[in-house]
C-alpha cells in the first residue's frame, strides 16, 4: 500500500473553512476595526480627551444593539483601538488621545427580519471633548444584484480604508443578507484618501455572481446600488478533475486581487466544474483549490491561481489539479527565489508538484520526498520530508554544486537535478535555477488518447529563459523510464506518440543556459493514456 504523506493544514486554509462556517449562519453582520500596536515602553502618557457616543436606532430612539469600532489613524491617535458592543446603554464614554479617528458603527435590526445599518466616519479630529451620534436613518441600502431575478445573496463585505499623514486605518463588516444598508457621517475627508471595496456574492441556478467595486474619495458610501447586466460581467469557468485518489468534494474560493474582506468559499464535486459571472472593474480574482481528502485525517492539497482577469462577454478557464505535475516558480513580482544563497546557506523553496496549469500547490500529495547537495562532488547532506524544501550550510568559497530534488506522487514520479557554482554572498541572491513545462491537452479526465501522436508545448522560465538556451533536449518513454528516445522538437513543441490503453508518457529534459547552468528533470508517469 502506498503511504501517503500529508502535512498538517495551513492558516490560510483554516481562514477559508472559518469564512464558510461564518458565511452559513443567519446572524446580523459584524462589524470589526484594526488591531492596536501596544505603546511604547517608557512613552509619555498622551493627553486625552472624552469621546461620547450615542447610537440611535431607526425610531430615533437609544438602542444597545450595535457594534463600534474608534481607530486611530494619526496623530497621537494612531493605533488607539477599542470595540464597544454588548453594551448596556445607548450612550458610552471613554477616553482617548488627541488626533484623526476613523469610526464606524453596525445597528442591528431584528424585527420583522435580520437587517444591519453602517455608519462610517472615516474624518473625527479629537482636540477636545467631543460627542458623535450614530443615526442610521441616514443610510441607504447597499443595492448590488445580478442580472438573475431568482439568485439568493450569500456572502457581502464592505472594506474602508482612511489614510492621513502618513497613517492608516481600516474598517470593515462581513454580512450574510441583502438587507445591508450604509451611510457616510461626519465631514468629508482629504480628497482621495478615502478608499472603499465593495464584494457581493450571489448563487444563481447554474453559476455563482461575484460583483466587485472600488471607489476612491474623501467620503464613505451612503448606499449603492449596482445592477450589472450579464453582458457587462465577465465568465470564470473553474474544473477539476477526479484526483488519483478517486472523485470526491473539493473546495473552490474565490477573492479580489486586491483589498477585501469576502472570500466565497463553494464545493465542487469532482470531476466537476463550476461558473462564476464576476465584474471586471473590480480588477483580477484569485481562485482557490482544495482538493477532496484522502483520508477524514488527511489535509488537501491547496492551489491558487492569483490574480486571474475576467473580460466582458468573455471566458476565461482555470483548471486545477490536471497533468502534468512538475516544478514550478512562482511567477509574480517580488517573488522569493525559488532557490537562494544567503551567506554560507543554501536554500530550495519550490513547488515541485505544480499542477499543469502551473498553479503552486501547498500540502502536495505525495509518498516520500528527499534534497540532496553535492559540492565539488562530495555530498554535503540529505533532507527528506516536504518535496522541494530544503537548506544546507555551504563553506564560502565559490564551488560547483549538483542539487537533486524527488518526490514521488500516485502513478509518478518527479525529479530536478541542476548544477551551478555558488560562493557566499552578503545579500541573498537568488540560484540559478531553471524549470520546463509541459502543457499537452489533456481529455476532461486528465488522460491523452491511445495511439495518438500530438505536439506538446514546452515551456521554459528561470534563469534560462533570462539568460538564454544553449541547448534542450526531450526524451519520451512509454516504460516508466525504462527506455528513453529523443522526441523532435519543432517551433517550441514537442512530438508525442501514445501506447495503448492505461500505458503512461514519461518526459525527460535536458537543459543548459548559456552560462553553463544545467538541469535535468524527469517526470514518470507524466499523464496517462486513457484506459479501454
Amino acid at each position: 500500500m502506498n503511504n501517503i504523506v500529508k502535512k498538517r493544514p495551513t492558516r490560510r486554509t483554516l481562514l477559508r473553512g472559518l469564512t464558510l462556517a461564518a458565511a452559513g449562519t443567519c446572524l446580523p453582520a459584524v462589524a470589526a476595526g484594526a488591531a492596536a500596536p501596544a505603546a511604547a515602553a517608557g512613552a509619555a502618557p498622551a493627553e486625552t480627551y472624552t469621546l461620547t457616543l450615542t447610537h440611535l436606532g431607526r425610531t430615533g430612539e437609544p438602542t444597545t444593539d450595535y457594534v463600534t469600532n474608534v481607530a486611530g489613524v494619526s496623530g497621537a491617535a494612531a493605533g488607539f483601538q477599542e470595540r464597544l458592543r454588548e453594551q448596556t446603554a445607548g450612550t458610552v464614554t471613554l477616553r482617548v488621545p488627541k488626533g484623526r479617528y476613523l469610526l464606524d458603527s453596525s445597528i442591528s435590526v431584528f424585527e420583522p427580519r435580520i437587517e444591519t445599518d453602517w455608519i462610517v466616519r472615516p474624518r473625527l479630529d479629537v482636540d477636545g471633548d467631543t460627542t458623535v451620534v450614530f443615526d442610521p436613518r441616514t443610510a441607504l441600502p447597499m443595492d448590488v444584484r445580478p442580472p438573475e431575478a431568482g439568485a439568493e445573496m450569500r456572502l457581502s463585505g464592505v472594506l474602508v480604508e482612511v489614510a492621513h499623514e502618513g497613517g492608516t486605518a481600516y474598517a470593515h463588516l462581513i454580512n450574510n443578507t441583502p438587507t445591508l444598508r450604509m451611510a457616510h457621517q461626519g465631514p468629508a475627508a482629504e480628497p482621495g484618501s478615502v478608499r472603499q471595496w465593495v464584494d457581493a456574492y450571489w448563487k444563481g441556478e447554474k453559476q455563482w455572481y461575484a460583483l466587485g467595486y472600488a471607489f476612491t474619495s474623501d467620503r464613505a458610501l451612503t448606499g449603492l446600488v449596482r445592477h450589472p447586466k450579464a453582458a457587462e460581467l465577465g465568465t470564470l469557468t473553474v474544473r477539476a478533475p477526479a484526483p488519483e485518489t478517486g472523485p470526491g468534494y473539493g473546495f473552490l474560493s474565490l477573492e479580489p486581487s486586491g483589498p477585501t474582506v469576502a472570500t466565497l468559499p463553494d464545493p465542487l464535486q469532482v470531476p466537476g466544474s463550476t461558473t462564476f459571472l464576476a465584474s471586471p472593474e473590480r480588477g483580477s480574482w484569485n481562485v482557490g483549490y482544495s482538493t477532496p481528502r484522502v483520508t477524514d485525517e488527511s489535509t488537501p492539497t491547496v492551489y491558487e491561481a492569483p490574480e486571474v482577469r475576467v473580460r466582458a462577454g468573455a471566458t476565461t478557464h482555470v483548471t486545477f489539479d490536471m497533468p502534468v505535475f512538475g516544478p514550478a516558480l512562482d511567477p509574480r513580482p517580488g517573488a522569493r527565489p525559488a532557490g537562494l544563497r544567503t551567506g554560507n546557506t543554501l536554500g530550495l523553496d519550490l513547488s515541485l508538484l505544480a499542477d499543469g496549469e502551473g498553479h503552486l500547490s501547498r500540502d502536495p500529495l505525495f509518498e516520500g520526498a528527499s534534497t540532496t547537495l553535492h559540492r565539488d562532488g562530495a555530498l554535503v547532506g540529505t533532507v527528506r520530508g516536504t518535496p522541494g524544501k530544503a537548506e544546507f550550510t555551504v563553506p564560502s568559497p565559490r564551488a560547483d554544486y549538483r542539487l537533486t530534488t524527488t518526490a514521488a506522487r500516485p502513478g509518478g514520479r518527479v525529479t530536478a537535478a541542476w548544477t551551478f557554482s555558488s560562493a557566499a554572498t552578503a545579500a541573498p541572491t537568488g540560484l540559478p535555477l531553471s524549470v520546463v513545462r509541459f502543457t499537452p491537452e489533456l481529455r476532461p479526465d486528465g488522460t491523452a488518447a491511445p495511439y495518438t501522436t500530438s505536439l506538446v508545448p514546452v515551456t521554459v522560465t528561470g534563469a534560462a529563459a533570462t539568460a538564454g538556451v544553449r541547448s534542450l533536449a526531450v526524451s519520451v518513454s512509454t516504460d516508466a523510464g525504462t527506455t528513453w528516445n529523443r522526441a523532435p522538437m519543432t517551433g517550441g513543441k514537442v512530438c508525442v506518440r501514445t501506447q495503448g490503453p492505461g500505458r503512461a508518457v514519461s518526459l525527460r529534459a535536458e537543459l543548459t543556459d548559456t552560462a553553463g547552468n544545467t538541469l535535468v528533470q524527469t517526470q514518470i508517469g507524466a499523464y496517462r493514456v486513457t484506459a479501454g
